[in-house]
């Protein structure tokens, strides 16, 4: 009797050990994993606006696809890009889905009660794009009553609609070049900067842009207004970036010339 009641003690006594170290090997393999996580920069866009950002062999590239690369890199984390519809853009970053909108979006005083900003990387304006053979609309002033394209949720729809523009809106800008070519809508308004682009990459054959632009507030990368302490990291990337030439280098590349004074 007394040997099973020292065998039971001493069978209870070894599988406490056991517990034990089993709960400390737990514990360590949990601060391990934690120490090895990598810190991740959730970027929203929307792929359609080059040069900023659009889609080319199944990569998201553009100004600022680099730019925002090489924020995270400057601060040490890894960057994740998420794809959506503009609209979509402030409400992800407000309900916490992302971390950072990268998509040439406008600082604008409406913008600035929801989301924070940085400073201004890019300062461009809106145009009107036309068919060639269009004769009658020479910019904003005369789009009153005309069946204009826009991409949902930007300042260019916007300032067509105050001209009494009929303004169609879709998610995506290259369904505005579609429906422009195909005679379905009379004129674009977009950002001049896109509008540009998409003419030096053949766009010149079919279509014009017309009138003068109106000049915007500038683009910038938006946070979520609660969130400082990443706004402050980024702010701090972005005028290391300047300092050793990356932000002019970047501009350069993409926009085929020296970023202006106010941005440097």
């Amino acid at each position: 009797m007394m040997n099973k009641k020292y065998l039971a003690v001493a069978l209870a006594s070894l599988a406490v050990v056991t517990v034990i170290a089993g709960c400390g090997s737990s514990s360590t393999d949990k601060k391990d994993a934690g120490a090895k996580e990598e810190k991740v920069l959730r970027v929203g866009t929307e792929p359609t606006f080059p040069p900023f950002e659009f889609t080319e062999n199944e990569k998201y590239v553009g100004f600022d696809m680099d730019y925002s690369q090489a924020i995270a890199d400057k601060m040490g984390y890894k960057m994740e890009i998420k794809s959506m519809g503009f609209d979509a853009l402030i409400p992800a970053l407000k309900s916490g889905q992302i971390d950072m909108i990268a998509a040439g979006m406008d600082a604008t005083p409406e913008r600035k009660q929801q989301v924070a900003f940085t400073d201004v990387y890019f300062r461009g304006g809106y145009c009107v794009v036309v068919r060639k053979d269009n004769t009658d609309i020479t910019g904003f002033d005369s789009l009153k009553g005309r069946t204009v394209g826009g991409q949902i949720g930007t300042k260019p729809v916007e300032i067509a609609k105050e001209k009494g523009a009929n303004v169609k809106q879709y998610d995506a800008n290259s369904q505005g070049w579609l429906e422009l070519k195909s005679g379905t809508c009379d004129a674009v308004v977009i950002d001049n900067a896109v509008a540009m682009y998409f003419m030096t990459q053949g766009g010149d054959k079919d279509l014009k842009i017309v009138g003068e632009p109106i000049l915007s507030t500038g683009s910038a990368l938006a946070f979520k207004k609660e969130n400082t302490e990443l706004l402050d990291k980024v702010n701090k990337a972005i005028t290391e970036l300047k300092k050793d030439g990356t932000y002019a280098s970047l501009y350069k590349k993409w926009f085929g010339k020296e970023p202006p004074a106010e941005t440097k």
